[in-house]
């Protein structure tokens, strides 16, 4: 949804006089230091409606942590250009970097207007009824567990056990969205695993074999980061180091779970991982998560011409039963580096499955209703 964003802030700053020039940044941050800008108004108009269907980000991205003294560089070189607004789109991390170029920009005394823009499939960010990107991830799991469930169904004495791993750091909101699909009781998943909760592999194993004795099959989805009781990642058997800003790059919950299901069950078992397929899916978007990615993009600009900084732009539901969001503002410093956990009413009683109240949130944020499928009578 980066892209929707991108084009929201380009149609609305384009309808600004004050406005002189619109320039992006190739790789996110690392595109500011290096000064490695383009002029966005030099695209040709088409350019944008394409975008808006065209996933993953047209400027590029990365994951990089300013270093000490950089913030100031970077309100030097936006100073030197006389850029005096400043839209950073992203998560946790990006609205920390936001934040430490908003701070510098006022100690030094430079009218700079700094907006963060959110986006991030893991949903985690505070203060905001939830985020772009996270819709069309939850609708691409929950179809790919329906679909995945079928095959698995369809050829059970194959692979009776099927474990899908899926992304979300430290927390389970899109681990949870492959629950949305459930119409019975014995619909898959048939379990969740979560970070929120912690992981008890001898529970764990009891679960699957009174499932597989129940129907014959068993559909599992795991976070990747699910902990166990010491706060252990499951998968640190197959870490791979951490990212800049330090958050494990943790691999191998789904394999790890699969080994231990075969040695101790003995029933054959295999595991699935999207990976970045859940983040970039164009087939899976969901209409109402490019809308609201549009509209931040837009608000972001009337936010800050209006003179705010060190803000994030947010998505306010409405109450009542009919799905409707405005936009609002909270401050940089309630949202760097803080993430927002499932709450618990939203993870039901066993800690593997998904309350009710969970689907009545996430399911407008999908969009079109999930199919539905059938079974041959009689099977």
């Amino acid at each position: 949804m980066m892209n929707a964003s991108l084009v929201g802030v380009v149609h609305e700053a384009s309808r600004y006089e004050q406005i002189t020039d619109i320039l992006g940044s190739r790789y996110g941050i690392k595109g500011v230091l290096t000064g490695d800008l383009i002029d966005l108004r030099q695209q040709p108009a088409s350019t944008w409606s394409a975008l808006m269907n065209t996933p993953s980000a047209a400027l590029g991205s990365s994951r990089y942590k300013l270093q000490s003294g950089e913030a100031q560089r970077i309100v030097q070189l936006l100073r030197q250009q006389n850029i005096r607004y400043f839209l950073y789109i992203g998560g946790n991390d990006s609205a920390d970097t936001a934040h430490q170029i908003a701070q510098v920009a006022t100690e030094v005394g430079y009218d700079l207007r700094v907006l963060c823009i959110p986006k991030t499939i893991d949903n985690d960010l505070p203060h905001t009824d939830h985020c772009p990107g996270y819709g069309s991830a939850a609708r691409f799991v929950a179809l790919a567990t329906m679909d995945s469930a079928l095959c698995t169904e369809a050829m059970p004495d194959h692979y009776p056990v099927k474990i899908i791993e899926i992304m979300g750091r430290n927390a389970g909101w899109l681990a949870g969205a492959t629950t949305l699909g459930k119409e019975r009781a014995e619909d898959a998943p048939h379990l969740v695993y979560l970070p929120e909760r912690p992981f008890d592999a001898e529970r764990f194993l009891a679960q699957v074999q009174e499932i597989y004795r129940q129907i014959g099959f068993v559909i599992i989805v795991v976070a990747q980061n699910i902990r166990d009781a010491q706060q252990q990642p499951v998968g640190a058997v197959g870490a791979r180091g951490h990212d800049a800003f330090g958050h494990p790059l943790i691999s191998g919950a789904a394999e790890y779970l699969t080994t231990l299901v075969q040695q101790e069950l003995g029933l054959r078992t295999r595991f699935d991982k999207p990976g970045d397929l859940q983040r970039m899916s164009s087939a899976t978007v969901s209409t109402t998560d490019r809308e609201e990615a549009y509209l931040v993009g837009r608000m972001a600009v009337r936010y800050i011409l209006r003179g705010m900084t060190d803000r994030m732009v947010t998505l306010v539901r409405y109450p009542g039963p009919r799905y409707a969001c405005e936009t609002g503002l909270v401050d940089l410093a309630s949202v760097a580096n803080t993430q927002r956990l499932l709450p618990d009413e939203f993870i039901d009683a066993s800690g593997t499955g998904m309350t009710e109240a969970f689907c009545n949130y996430a399911l407008p944020l999908i969009g079109e209703p999930l199919p539905r499928y059938v079974r041959l009578r009689g099977l």
